[in-house]
């Protein structure tokens, strides 16, 4: 299975990249038919989703002379583990402060 390290977020931070997977987490297609509902041309569809494999975070299979793309779902299991992580983390530290002020009056008169 992929982790986080393996997946780097940074590659949606483009907007259309971020599109084209967004349509992808809907249903899988080809680079035509993301084309159809992009303003961008077929060759760029195609270098976002080059990028996106690479990352890990699409699949493609062929189906006669097409490919199409999916989301891999080991790409988009490994983000969702890191921002668990991070929930867990920012859970584990609220109910920390939460437990000292529930026992020292005076850290919650400061506030």
């Amino acid at each position: 299975m992929a982790t986080f390290r393996d997946v780097d977020l940074a590659i949606l931070g483009d907007p259309t990249r971020k599109a084209i997977f967004e349509r992808l987490a809907r249903r899988p297609s080809s680079v035509g038919e993301l084309a159809e509902t992009l303003p961008i041309t077929r060759q760029a569809v195609s270098q976002h989703l080059r990028v996106l494999k690479e990352g890990g975070l699409v699949v493609a299979t062929a189906e006669g002379t097409r490919r199409i793309y999916r989301i891999n779902p080991e790409g988009l299991a490994a983000i969702q583990a890191y921002f668990q992580r991070i929930w867990d983390d920012a859970l584990t530290a609220f109910q920390k402060a939460a437990d000292v002020a529930a026992h020292d009056p005076e850290q919650e008169q400061q506030s």
